[in-house]
């Protein structure tokens, strides 16, 4: 864990977000807590993170997103060198969507 982040008030939010149980429980708390274009920010890195995963390029990530090169590039070094955190939530994704498996 970055000792940046070992902060009450961050884990006290992030307990938050796990409390909830429903889509609409999320869709209600971030809407109260985020603007819409911090959603949008977010919500995009993710899908960027999601498409460099499945190895698609930069500039057909930057048509299907609207995100910048900056952007992509940011999200794929996390992608290399961060918490994998990324292939933990696809792969927890993956298997909701494909129970069987």
């Amino acid at each position: 864990m970055n000792s940046k982040l070992n902060d009450k008030n961050i884990e006290y939010l992030f307990k938050s977000i796990l409390s909830l149980s429903s889509l609409d429980e999320c869709y209600n708390f971030f809407e109260d807590l985020c603007t819409i274009q911090e959603l949008k920010s977010m919500s995009q890195r993710l899908y960027v993170a999601k498409l460099l995963s499945e190895n698609h390029v930069y500039n057909e990530i930057v048509e299907m997103t609207g995100a910048s090169t900056a952007t992509i590039s940011r999200v794929n070094r996390t992608l290399q060198y961060g918490n994998e955190s990324y292939k933990v939530i696809f792969s927890r994704l993956k298997s909701e969507e494909n129970p069987e498996k």
